[in-house]
């Protein structure tokens, strides 16, 4: 069995793979205070009673996190075969950035399932924290992308800065026009992100003059997918499955 972690800025997501299939999943917070012990406490409880684990893959975009994991996994897992995902890790991705070594590992992870699952040029929409749009050339390599504030954050923002509005449940409204301040807020956060994305998406598309694939993926998709123009895909697993193929990749066996 395989474990793949991915920890991002507010959820960690993990997943167990039998062969090529996703047997178990959880996502939890992200303290950025836990130390490895607490980290390793956490596993063995998710962990109990599930087979036996043979190898682990792991992304992190959380630098002290990441310092407690590679702590965790030499003091308790020390045994099993692991790849964690960083500068030098064979991934398969061309990254034609400026500077590739300042991408986030859980980018091109996403970009390695991307284009293992639907080819390219393709675009991954990952609502999380930020909201990426990562684009893949027909070859499989990492060209770049968009970075924007995400959707809890600028809502949070939102709720702290102006003194008459506050926090609201992420649903669709009755209309786009909104006749009172919760079903305003909701119109703005769905339909105007929805729009963001498609906005971005069309400017890609035309640098690139067709796009094959848009994949959305991430905690906060399935808030906007429904109401998107041009997302063609949900895969909410995508980064776990990305782990998955970077480790046999990498694996000695």
């Amino acid at each position: 069995m395989l474990l793949t972690i991915d920890v991002g800025n507010t959820n960690t997501v993990i997943g167990m793979f039998d062969g090529e299939d996703l047997t178990a999943s959880w996502r939890i917070k992200t303290d950025a205070r836990d130390t490895a012990d607490e980290i390793a406490l956490t596993f063995r409880g998710l962990l109990d009673g599930h087979a036996p684990i043979t190898g682990i893959a792991l992304c992190s975009t959380v630098p002290s996190v990441l310092r407690e994991m590679r702590l965790m996994l030499a003091r308790y897992y020390g045994n099993i075969e692991t790849v964690i995902v960083e500068p030098g890790t064979k991934t398969g991705v061309p990254v034609l950035t400026d500077n590739p070594k300042e991408v986030g590992t859980d980018r091109i992870v996403n970009t390695v399932a991307a284009f293992a699952l639907y080819g390219g040029p393709s675009i991954v929409v990952d609502f999380g924290t930020s909201t990426n749009l990562d684009v893949v050339s027909a070859k499989g390599e990492f060209l770049g992308g968009a970075l924007a504030p995400g959707i809890e954050i600028s809502l949070d923002a939102l709720a702290q800065r102006a003194a008459a509005l506050r926090k609201i449940e992420l649903i669709r409204p009755r209309a786009a026009i909104g006749k009172n301040t919760v079903e305003a807020l909701q119109s703005g956060a769905l339909y105007g992100f929805a729009g963001q994305v498609d906005g971005m998406v069309d400017r890609i598309s035309e640098e690139l003059d067709h796009v094959t694939a848009v994949i959305a993926t991430g905690g906060l998709a399935t808030i906007v997918i429904d109401e998107s123009r041009t997302i063609t895909h949900h895969e909410p697993d995508l980064t776990l499955i990305g782990l998955r193929l970077v480790f046999e990749r990498n694996s000695v066996r």
